[in-house]
């Protein structure tokens, strides 16, 4: 007993020792799918309550004014995890078969030469890996490289990614009945990877993709839902224990690292890939226009949560920086340590500043947007009202939109019309047609550009 006791003793010891030896921070994303701003309680939505998620907002730093940088999965994925606009990657909409993406004149997978974080913080000596939708090539009949090619050590995904685990692919679709992991565990499966790929490299710092499938359609909490023929999956009843059990397994997370003893080393990072669909009137985007595909605000404004226990002041609410997924890449690459590599022009900004001070982020360039699916042939989003011009740009309160041939032109003032109500182009014109070319030239300059 007294040799199985000292030996505990001497290992616990070892452990922290490690612990605080590492002076990098661990750095987790959790990345949700489909996640719009009202799924969460902390921001005062009222779909599901979200305790877990709502204490790590009071335990950290919210951000108001976060933006992804496409209101779909694959686009804004290639952009958080490159640091820079997806269309000079060549991918403006969700990935799919090869015809889909040729229609949509896109490649059918981001380059393996594209910089991302994983890559620059394995310099620095970071393990990393993913675990959680890829969506960045692969699936149905494409053949793409493997998510180690981007600078993963380990990876577990879903059948939209080169490396689809058994476990969850028993066929070809988001889910099956006879997948081994079932579509209402997966959350917890890719928090159960995360857990262990931290424990198992205790000491060393580590970067992970904690990037869950939910809450995208369809929603199935349970064996019940299995046998429903009928189209339940898509119902508002059916999305809220969803997020009830996405909250559980954040808060089994944070409980995690708390038991390896890992919380006041590590900075967890919460938000979403784009906004939801359905929006079920705006109720999951807390009134904003805009759902998934639309470059209106429900589209691309995102919940945001910065959690660093002793290094993040708790309670903060930033109201006035705009930040954006594109600013990761620079921002996490220097808190770990890793330089930024010196030939890539990069698009985002660092706001690591903001993050640990509580200072404004003052924005030095403008943020833009292009989404490359208004066309007759597709109907996304259903509504007309939601469905943006093609072409989107912030500066400043202004947000001002166009399409490719310039025959749309919309200017909105968020901070006295955050809904984006009232078309102001025509009171603004010398502004909003200065935007406008501004967006065109945009556009012209970094699509398929020299990277």
């Amino acid at each position: 007993m007294r040799t199985t006791l000292f030996g505990t003793l001497v290992s616990l010891c070892f452990s922290a020792l490690l612990v605080a030896q590492q002076t990098q921070p661990n750095i987790i994303l959790i990345y949700v799918d489909d996640m719009g701003v009202g799924d969460a309680s902390y921001t005062g939505g009222t779909v599901q309550a979200t305790p877990n998620i709502d204490r790590m907002a009071a335990g950290g730093r919210v951000y108001e004014q976060f933006y992804t940088a496409s209101p779909v999965c694959s686009p804004s994925r290639v952009a958080v995890t490159t640091g820079m606009y997806p269309l000079r990657w060549d991918i403006n909409t969700f990935l799919s078969s090869r015809k889909h993406n040729r229609l949509c004149d896109q490649s059918d997978y981001l380059s393996t030469e594209a910089p991302t974080i994983a890559k620059t913080l394995q310099t620095v000596g970071y393990k990393t890996g993913h675990f959680g939708k890829w969506h960045m090539g692969g699936g149905r009949d494409v053949e793409a490289p493997s998510i180690g090619e981007y600078g993963f050590d380990e990876y577990v995904s879903t059948w939209e990614s080169p490396n689809p685990d058994p476990a969850l692919t028993s066929t070809n679709w988001i889910w099956g009945p006879d997948d081994t992991v079932k579509r209402w565990d997966r959350t917890s499966y890719f928090v159960d990877r995360t857990l262990a790929f931290l424990k198992k490299n205790k000491g060393t710092p580590c970067y992970v993709n904690l990037w869950p499938d939910d809450p995208h359609s369809p929603w199935v909490s349970g064996p019940a839902e299995l046998d429903d023929k009928k189209k339940g999956y898509f119902d508002l009843a059916n999305l809220k224990p969803v997020l009830e059990d996405l909250d559980v397994q954040i808060g089994r997370l944070l409980h995690g690292l708390r038991v390896l003893g890992l919380e006041a080393n590590t900075l967890v990072l919460f938000t979403s890939d784009n906004g939801p669909a359905p929006s079920f009137e705006r109720i999951r985007t807390n009134g904003l226009r805009g759902v998934k595909n639309s470059l209106y605000e429900g589209g691309i404004s995102m919940p945001f949560i910065a959690y660093w226990p002793g290094r993040i002041a708790a309670g903060g609410v930033d109201t006035d920086s705009i930040v954006s997924a594109i600013d990761l890449f620079p921002t996490l690459s220097r808190l770990g340590g890793a330089e930024l590599p010196p030939e890539v022009r990069f698009d985002g900004e660092d706001f690591g500043k903001s993050l640990l001070s509580g200072e404004t982020h003052k924005r030095q360039e403008k943020l833009f947007w292009e989404y490359g699916r208004r066309n007759p042939r597709f109907s996304i989003p259903k509504l007309e009202d939601e469905r943006s011009p093609v072409l989107a740009v912030r500066d400043g309160d202004w947000k001002c939109f166009s399409s490719f041939d310039g025959t749309e032109l919309e200017l909105y003032n968020l901070s006295t019309d955050p809904n984006e109500t009232t078309n102001l182009a025509k009171e603004n014109r010398e502004l909003a047609e200065r935007l406008q070319k501004e967006m065109l030239n945009w556009f012209e300059q970094n699509n398929e550009s020299e990277i």
